[in-house]
């Protein structure tokens, strides 16, 4: 069945387009009044009467140009409270805030106003690109930063009040803060699920109702792991760091800035997590949380233990998802032995393939009589036989899996199982540690 003709003398029409209903009215109420005139009337009363169904929509149109800019400006002011409420601005954003809130500009004067003044502190020249004399919002950042574009010697002094008299080494913190840790990958060593640790929020830990909402149901995921039952998996809220075994399920929640900033300030969430790592060895930990759970975790990150693997999630909720699946499928279970290290992927044109240490897996084509066959080699290219398990259970150099989708995550274990295998002499009495596992 086709679309239903489209009518724009029908508000309804513009309504399903996705205009407001004030703005569907009134342009449907101009094709009313001015509709278009038939192919066969004159060529200049066609134009004209064009003419005057824009001039009677040119007020919505500006007021959906107005509605559009004020929605642009909110977002873009919005954007830049949040990163100074986080305490991650840039130099010139508590400026932007300034200028908005003590002379009252508007996003593009706000702009320009923090441009000048972060060019005066900076010790910068006077470079008006707008151009209009003392009058412009960068010209009267540039005066509130201490500029003086009329003195000859303006630039140099400043300049020489920026620099410093003794170059002095630049400050570095014993260790990295959560927010600056790398996002989870292969490349890590692996560890025993008893020695990892995550921390998350309700925004990761529970599935939600919402579905516009983040739903990692990260918990869930975990407890489904072999073995990650002995990780220690903990979750920050409003009562602070809580063991996930003894955390009620709660709606996820953004903190204000002041909530931030008492949990920041509270000795007592220091005490939780001491409490909590009270006892253990920790070689790995994820922290999973953003925002301003996340400054919450720096503020108290002391109390972390410095190991050997600390990174957090980040970007978007479809890559924080892949940074977890790649931080759980690190776990090792116990008298379990897994090889270890970053798989190299071919070209998937010239047929999946991929490599770790000594071994390469193949997809070599369809299996019978359905799914799809895997092999596993040497680098020089012959058969990868021979190889045993820790319990001393040979392992088949090739495997059907049921459907494509499953190709990577199949080759991937295959190669895992292999580099941390070892393999049977010809005697069957002497033994070699094979590739890169443990």
């Amino acid at each position: 069945m086709s679309d239903p003709v489209f009518d724009p003398a029908d508000p309804g029409h513009w309504l399903a387009r996705g205009r407001d209903p004030d703005h569907a009215a009134a342009i449907a109420a101009a094709w009313q009044d001015f509709p278009d005139l038939p192919p066969t009337a004159p060529l200049a009363d066609r134009m004209a009467r064009t003419r005057a169904r824009v001039a009677a929509m040119r007020p919505v149109n500006d007021a959906i140009r107005d509605r559009a800019e004020a929605e642009r400006q909110r977002g873009n002011f919005a954007f830049v409270a949040d990163r100074v409420a986080t305490g991650q601005p840039q130099p010139r954003e508590r400026h932007i805030l300034h200028a908005r809130d003590a002379r009252g500009y508007d996003w593009d004067a706000a702009v320009a106003y923090a441009d000048g003044r972060h060019a005066a502190e900076a010790g910068w020249p006077f470079r008006d690109r707008r151009g209009g004399g003392g009058t412009t919002p960068y010209a009267i950042g540039f005066a509130d930063g201490g500029g003086r574009p009329d003195d000859l010697f303006d630039t140099a002094r400043r300049a020489n009040l920026v620099a410093s008299p003794a170059v002095a080494p630049p400050s570095v913190p014993a260790r990295p803060l959560p927010r600056d840790w790398p996002a989870p990958g292969d490349r890590p060593r692996r560890a025993s699920w008893g020695r990892r640790m995550v921390i998350l929020s309700a925004r990761e830990a529970w599935r939600t109702g919402d579905p516009t909402a983040f739903d990692g149901d990260f918990l869930r995921r975990l407890r489904a792991t072999p073995g990650a039952d002995a990780a220690l998996a903990v979750v920050i809220g409003e009562t602070g760091f809580v063991a996930a075994a003894l955390a009620v399920p709660h709606r996820a929640t953004t903190p204000s800035t002041a909530t931030v900033a008492a949990l920041a300030a509270a000795p007592r969430l220091r005490a939780q997590l001491a409490a909590l790592l009270a006892g253990r060895e920790i070689d790995d930990i994820l922290v999973a949380v953003q925002g301003g759970w996340l400054a919450v975790v720096d503020a108290h990150a002391a109390a972390l233990p410095l190991c050997r693997t600390m990174e957090r999630t980040r970007n978007t909720p479809l890559q924080e998802k892949a940074h977890f699946v790649a931080w759980l499928a690190r776990g090792l279970a116990p008298g379990a032995s897994i090889g270890a290290g970053h798989i190299r992927w071919a070209k998937a044109a010239k047929g999946l393939s991929a490599a770790l240490g000594e071994f390469t897996v193949r997809h070599v084509g369809p299996a019978h009589p359905r799914g799809h066959r895997i092999e596993i080699g040497l680098a020089g290219g012959g058969p990868a036989t021979g190889y045993v398990d820790v319990a001393g259970v040979p392992l088949a150099p090739a495997e059907t899996v049921s459907a494509k989708a499953k190709l990577r995550p199949a080759m991937t274990m295959l190669l895992r199982r292999f580099a941390g295998a070892t393999r049977l002499a010809a005697g069957g009495t002497d033994r070699a540690p094979a590739g890169p596992g443990r």
